[in-house]
């Protein structure tokens, strides 16, 4: 895991003394995703920068990494990567046989060999999550590459003469060419709870796609689709589809557990971390590497005063000791302190991580972090349960016939749209001026990104009633809604310099899952039905009978109390960037709230926009 980035120009020489600076410190934003080593090569017309989170053949795997000519020691092609490559063992065996001869055990080798071996199509072959650059000299083409399901970010900007790429918006800003500015579309992207494929929030740059590459030459660019979902008659019964969602998930847990740092999982103890955990135990015990460590985040309290609501009926901590204990895991709870989550710094950290102000996950986008921060202490890589809501239609408006009928995003059904933050916490836009909102036509942007969101699915001949709804709010979750969580999950853990792997995004699991019926995922009149039954007998029944609960979110009543001293704070400061975007009467009913939890969505929202604006000096052209 890493951060790449790089800069092509046409019209000028990059190997000038003047290109150096200005490379090194595009490289330089990355050093949070890759604290272990930095590099940089440059050729006429190509920068590439490297910086390296050290995870597999740690003395070998070093980048930009260089293919060179045999004969006359002339450089073929570089390469700067970002990932994992899964199935890259079978992939240099492959190559071997036709002759490759590896100088190292990394797969960021193997990946520069596929390519030279099979030329475009290798992409086709490779199991994994990675972002990477490849530059070949000889025809002076850049080709960007990033996997199926858009687990590693990769960010683009096209210039006059060429381009401009980073893991991370950071990267492409370090540019003096770039100027940091969000128009009317980029602020509806941000507020709208949505994530467009493609689209990045800043003016004039863009997010390669999953499952997309990049080629670029002088003549110009073209981006191009290698992997999408796909659509296909599911034949299997019942029993031999739970059958064989347990086989792939053996195989992905196994194949991702190869890591030569200490290792670890995240454990929530709900079913889906839960399975997670239970197969990596399984398979490190069979390896006699065993035990496995997870991890767990509390807060301060939270499970001894913990007041169950609609959204988490349930605290996470007697659930995952009773996972930890069954599969006997090396277990430790990370526990938080409200005023942990209170801090500006934290919240500032948060926001420097991630390039731009999400809101709707509250403070559970800065406990993330900090639980990150806590294992990276004890582990480098860690496995998550993530996206197998997506995957199995895990979330409770899955099951909402309301939510499902609505014409627009499931998510953002009325029914559910501020469960992000918890029940009760209001609209996250309840402290923005109306005429801000009128300009945005939040809602109009919604409709459409929703309405192209649609003509994407790939239906099968003859589908109709529930079964295409259902395949409909199933690709819309795998293609917009875990966009946004893995975005989250990518720049939290990078940003402390942990890799986060997510089994559940094997794009071969994706697509099995997506082309079974609806009817056999609920087969037990449950969610995540496949799921559960494939794991069942690894889990305590405690854990695989468990409800659905999200994410924890703190309950202490002084969170509240903060964001209202926050917000006073920012309403104090004539200067504060984000008074002009206020409603300045709502901001007096939130300050007098006596709560606190009325607004507790909205102020969040506020204090990362003000911050955002604060930190990142970015214009808004609105």
């Amino acid at each position: 895991m890493c951060g790449i980035t790089g800069w092509i120009a046409y019209d000028q020489d990059l190997t000038a003394p003047t290109a150096l600076p200005v490379l090194e410190a595009m490289t330089r934003t990355m050093e949070c995703r890759g604290p272990d080593a930095g590099g940089v090569w440059r050729d006429t017309h190509a920068a590439l920068g490297h910086r390296r989170l050290a995870v597999i053949d740690i003395e070998g795997g070093r980048q930009p990494m260089l293919a060179e000519d045999e004969h006359d020691g002339r450089t073929r092609l570089a390469l700067t990567y970002s990932g994992e490559v899964y199935n890259y063992r079978e992939l240099r065996a492959e190559l071997r046989s036709l002759g490759h001869t590896f100088r190292t055990d990394s797969d960021t080798e193997v990946v520069l060999r596929a390519y030279l071996a099979w030329g475009d199509s290798f992409t086709e072959r490779l199991n994994g999550m990675y972002a990477f650059a490849l530059w070949d000299p000889r025809t002076e083409e850049l080709l960007l590459v990033r996997d199926r399901m858009g687990i590693k970010p990769l960010y683009y900007h096209p210039t006059p003469d060429g381009i401009l790429f980073g893991s991370e918006p950071k990267a492409i800003l370090a540019h003096p060419a770039v100027r940091p500015a969000v128009d009317l579309e980029g602020m509806a992207e941000l507020l709208a709870f949505t994530k467009t494929p493609g689209h990045a929030v800043y003016r004039g740059m863009r997010e390669l796609r999953p499952g997309h590459t990049l080629r670029l030459g002088r003549a110009g660019s073209i981006v191009r689709p290698y992997w999408r979902l796909e659509s296909y008659e599911h034949t299997d019964d019942t029993q031999a589809t739970v059958r064989h969602v347990r086989e792939l998930l053996e195989d992905i847990v196994g194949r991702q557990l190869v890591a030569d740092v200490p290792l670890c999982t995240l454990l929530s103890g709900g079913l889906d971390s839960s399975a997670i955990t239970a197969l990596a135990a399984k398979g490190l015990g069979e390896a006699g590497r065993g035990p496995v460590r997870s991890f767990s985040v509390d807060f301060t309290g939270h499970t001894e005063h913990f007041r169950p609501d609609r959204l988490r009926p349930t605290p996470d901590g007697p659930y995952a000791h009773a996972l930890a204990e069954h599969v006997g895991s090396d277990h430790r709870d990370i526990v938080l302190d409200t005023a942990d989550l209170m801090d500006p710094a934290h919240r500032a950290a948060v926001i420097t991580a991630r390039d731009l102000p999400y809101a709707g996950f509250g403070d559970g986008d800065v406990s993330l972090l900090l639980l990150f921060r806590a294992i990276r202490a004890h582990s480098t890589v860690a496995l998550s349960g993530e996206s197998a809501d997506e995957v199995f239609g895990g979330y409770r408006w899955f099951h909402d016939p309301a939510a499902v009928a609505a014409d627009t995003f499931p998510w953002s059904a009325d029914d559910v749209a501020d469960s992000f933050s918890g029940a009760g916490s209001g609209s996250r836009l309840a402290l923005l001026a109306p005429g801000l909102l009128t300009k945005l036509d939040l809602p109009g942007y919604q409709r459409a990104r929703y309405h192209e969101a649609l003509a994407e699915v790939p239906h099968l001949p003859g589908e109709t009633g529930h079964q295409k709804r259902m395949r409909e709010i199933s690709h819309l979750h795998l293609t917009r809604f875990v966009q946004m969580l893995l975005d989250r999950k990518d720049r939290a853990s990078m940003a402390t310099g942990l890799e986060v792997r997510v089994p559940f995004c094997d794009h071969r699991l994706v697509t099995y899952v997506f082309n079974t019926p609806w009817a056999m995922k609920t087969f037990d009149g449950r969610e995540k039905s496949l799921l559960r039954a494939a794991v069942r007998d690894l889990l305590p029944a405690s854990v695989a009978d468990r409800v659905k609960s999200p994410y924890p979110s703190t309950q202490d009543p002084r969170y509240a109390t903060a964001l209202r001293a926050g917000l006073r704070d920012v309403m104090a400061d004539p200067d504060a960037p984000v008074r002009p975007l206020l409603d300045h009467d709502a901001v007096r009913e939130a300050l007098a709230d006596g709560a606190g939890d009325s607004f507790r969505a909205a102020t969040e929202a506020v204090l990362g926009l003000d911050t955002w604006l604060r930190s990142h000096g970015t214009a808004l052209e609105l």
